[in-house]
């Protein structure tokens, strides 16, 4: 160890001459830039106090961490046993680690950081202090040596110069001492920085070689095997990684070899599939966002039984959005879209609207959810059970509205049985607004509008014989092929019902149906007075029949002159009655009895023998409809079921 060559002489204190001040200057320097130092040492070392610190609480935190990976329940942990365990033995190893890093931390605060805050708090700051009071004692010292040097030459007062002698030797005894003092802080202060500097870095370096001592019985006693385990697992794994990796590059290949017309819509070279009986895919749904706007979104939709299910982007799982069993789905004209079609549920209460992105998805999907409407899915062969038919555009007429089915499916049938097709021309419209042909529209023009009494007063005596009022509602009319089945009266009240479920039309005005031995008459309610261009004759009602189910329904085919003489033409009528359609046409048949019996008189008597009749010799067949009950049903009953 090099000795201290420079020290303040205690025996030049007294004197405190020049060149002693100067040589203390000299020392007062050096503690200067020793504290500074110091200061800076000091910050340097609690950092890294700081940082072992924090490495013990990271690696306790990093053990804690390791076992939480089993309590994750990963979605796709399947597998991870090994890993799981792996983990949890390092956990523990990390966690001896902790103990280790917690020890050096404290071997670091108490043999590097506390001997330095000791030396800078106890020595640098004794040297502030002593030096602060010697600079009192000199300048007191100073004071008084000014008032001992202005005493009077003549006429001295002893008794004054005994006391500033006094206090003269008072403040030069107190400076010798804190000059004394000080020195020897400052002499001190050379030995004590040099053991300031290398008693913390000793601490230190002692501290770090136990905690590697440590760790490396650590390692080397529990450790080995085990790490050698989890590098060839890892290989392992990385191995695999590298072959999948290789797969997925050739597949990514592969599929990016392809034409780019995959990626283009509305390009699909493959041929529609008419018989699926599932879909998955985007569609756009049109959904309302106020009275009039509306706005498209673009959502996953898929069939899952008979269900319309849709999924969110995000979602985990889709949501049902509509019973397709016994749904309508057609084709349907939007102005600012293409591919779109629409679902309707059976009560009509339900509607989707519904855009593809290609043709043949847009085909695909009516087909499909045509299937599923038709419950074909749980047939064993759905494929055979699937036919579909033309279709054809949408089309509006500028006086009258009219809907067109776009999309029909049948199942198969025998061969006697008639086909939609011959009984209705594909794409026929069909008519809201009751018109009678131009050939009855002539006859009842020029009869003109008259007046009915319900209670039997007629201007025509040839249907006094028989009169009966139904109240009903006119859903809807159209041309037909053929005139004489009840088949094609079922197959258009199936267009007509499903043509207004589609459209939304539920709105229906209520009148009186009056069925008389000559004709039927379609009467306002309120004014008794028949509606122009609607009187059917009953020679020209060529069929008429009640829907199987639906008994309320009931229609029939009326005959024109349109198409010639040779080739007639036909026309179905639908109503709802709020009656069975039985009873209307057990009338309309009693009627056209009546009206042949006319021409035979023995007929004819023999018919009213064997029916009931009235007080006024009329048939007695059904209370009339349009009395008390009509009226007690109110208007909130005027809106049509179908």
């Amino acid at each position: 160890m090099p000795a201290v060559h420079h020290k303040l002489l205690l025996e030049e204190a007294l004197q405190d001459s020049p060149q002693t001040r100067s040589l203390l200057s000299v020392f007062e320097e050096d503690a200067g830039t020793l504290t500074n130092y110091t200061n800076q040492l000091l910050q340097s070392m609690q950092r890294v106090f700081g940082a072992q610190n924090e490495m013990a609480l990271a690696t306790e935190q990093l053990s804690k961490q390791l076992l939480d990976y089993e309590k994750q329940n990963f979605a796709l942990a399947k597998g991870d046993e090994e890993v799981i365990n792996t983990l949890q033995h390092f956990a523990k190893s990390v966690e001896e680690l902790n103990s280790l890093h917690a020890e050096l931390a404290t071997q670091i605060a108490d043999k590097m950081v506390f001997p330095m805050v000791q030396f800078r708090e106890k020595d640098l700051t004794e040297i502030s202090t002593l030096k602060e009071i010697f600079g009192i004692a000199s300048d007191e010292h100073e004071a008084a040596m000014v008032k001992y040097s202005r005493l009077p030459k003549k006429r001295e007062n002893e008794k004054i110069k005994a006391e500033v002698v006094r206090e003269v030797a008072y403040c030069r005894r107190k400076q010798h001492q804190a000059a004394m003092q000080y020195y020897c802080a400052l002499n001190a202060l050379q030995y004590r920085k040099r053991v300031a500097m290398l008693e913390p870095m000793l601490g230190y370096t002692h501290a770090q070689i136990n905690f590697f001592k440590k760790g490396m019985e650590l390692v080397s006693k529990k450790m080995e095997s085990f790490l050698s385990s989890v590098s060839s697992m890892n290989q392992s794994i990385e191995s695999q990684l590298e072959v999948e990796a290789e797969v997925m590059r050739s597949s990514q290949r592969e599929l990016l070899s392809v034409d780019d017309t995959i990626y283009m819509p509305d390009h699909d070279q493959v041929p529609v599939n008419r018989a699926l009986i599932q879909k998955a895919g985007y569609l756009n749904i049109r959904n309302k966002t106020g009275l009039v706007t509306t706005a498209w979104d673009r959502l996953f939709f898929f069939t899952q039984g008979g269900n319309l299910m849709c999924q969110p982007r995000g979602a985990v799982a889709g949501g049902m959005v509509l019973d397709l069993d016994n749904s309508s789905v057609m084709a349907i004209e939007c102005e600012d879209r293409r591919y779109c079609f629409q679902i309707t549920s059976p009560n009509g209460k339900t509607s989707l609207i519904l855009q593809a992105e290609s043709k043949k998805e847009y085909e695909e999907w009516i087909c499909t959810l045509n299937n599923i409407s038709r419950q074909i899915y749980l047939t064993d062969n759905p494929e055979v059970c699937v036919n579909y038919s033309n279709y054809t555009m949408v089309n509006k007429y500028p006086s009258n509205i009219y809907f067109i089915i776009k999309y029909i499916i049948v199942p198969q049938k025998p061969p006697t049985t008639l086909e939609p097709e011959d009984l209705i021309v594909p794409g026929t419209p069909i008519q809201f607004d009751i018109v009678l042909p131009a050939s009855e529209f002539l006859d009842q023009n020029r009869a003109g509008a008259r007046r009915t009494n319900l209670f039997g007063e007629t201007e025509d005596d040839d249907d006094s014989l028989l009169q009966q009022v139904f109240a009903v509602r006119f859903l809807g009319s159209m041309a037909v092929r053929a005139g004489h089945t009840q088949e094609v009266i079922y197959e258009a009240m199936r267009q007509v019902l499903a043509a207004r479920a589609i459209h939304n039309i539920f709105k229906t005005t209520e009148s009186h149906l009056l069925v008389t031995s000559s004709c039927i008459r379609l009467i306002e309610p309120q004014t008794q007075v028949t509606k122009i261009s609607v009187s059917f004759q009953l020679k020209n009602v060529t069929q008429f029949a009640a829907h199987q189910e639906n008994s309320r329904l009931m229609g029939f085919v009326l005959q024109g002159s349109d198409g010639g003489e040779d080739q007639p033409s036909f026309s179905v009528f639908v109503f709802e009655s709020n009656t069975e359609g039985e009873k209307i046409c057990y009338t309309i048949n009693l009627g056209k009895e009546i009206s042949e019996a006319k021409k035979d008189p023995e007929a004819l008597a023999q018919l009213m023998k064997s029916m009931p009749l009235t007080n006024d010799g009329k048939f007695l067949l059904l209370e009339s409809e349009t009395g008390d009950e009509a009226e007690a049903a109110g208007p909130d009953e005027q809106e049509s079921e179908a």
